[in-house]
């Protein structure tokens, strides 16, 4: 497993989050397009959804997008979300981490933040990527990942 990229961004409260912030702790990190679109709705709410269940077993969730706290402030109100929206306006975490680059959308080809997730373990790995995410549902599937990967 390789180490996950460092991060230190500023979350919908203005708050920094860091990587070591999470250490000790399973961490979803997912990397979504944009605040209040469908998929990213979608994506967002599934997490919402699962949050306790995610919590009590020991794993921490961030978004993180290009929007600005500001934005991110919003969306977390407008839908309740519970955990951390990071912004990386310059995305240079997002590029860190393979999400950001070349997209197709109507026929037309453009440079952006590829919907993406991560699973980090405890000691700040790498230990599954998830580059092609289904937005409803994949919460699920991270319990049951982190189950499996907890049980061997």
């Amino acid at each position: 497993m390789k180490p996950a990229p460092m991060f230190a961004l500023p979350d919908q409260t203005d708050t920094v989050r860091s990587l070591s912030d999470y250490y000790g702790r399973w961490l979803v990190v997912y990397f979504y397009p944009k605040d209040d679109t469908p998929g990213c709705t979608a994506e967002a709410c599934s997490f919402r959804d699962s949050y306790h269940e995610l919590e009590a077993r020991g794993i921490a969730v961030v978004g993180i997008s290009k929007d600005t706290v500001r934005s991110h402030a919003k969306f977390a109100e407008k839908y309740h979300l519970s955990f951390p929206l990071l912004s990386d306006p310059t995305h240079e975490t997002i590029a860190a981490y393979g999400a950001w680059g070349l997209k197709k959308f109507m026929g037309r080809e453009f440079e952006g933040i590829k919907r993406m997730t991560f699973l980090i373990d405890p000691e700040g790995r790498i230990a599954e990527e998830y580059p092609n995410v289904t937005p409803k549902g994949h919460a699920d599937q991270i319990l049951g990942d982190v189950a499996a990967l907890q049980a061997s």
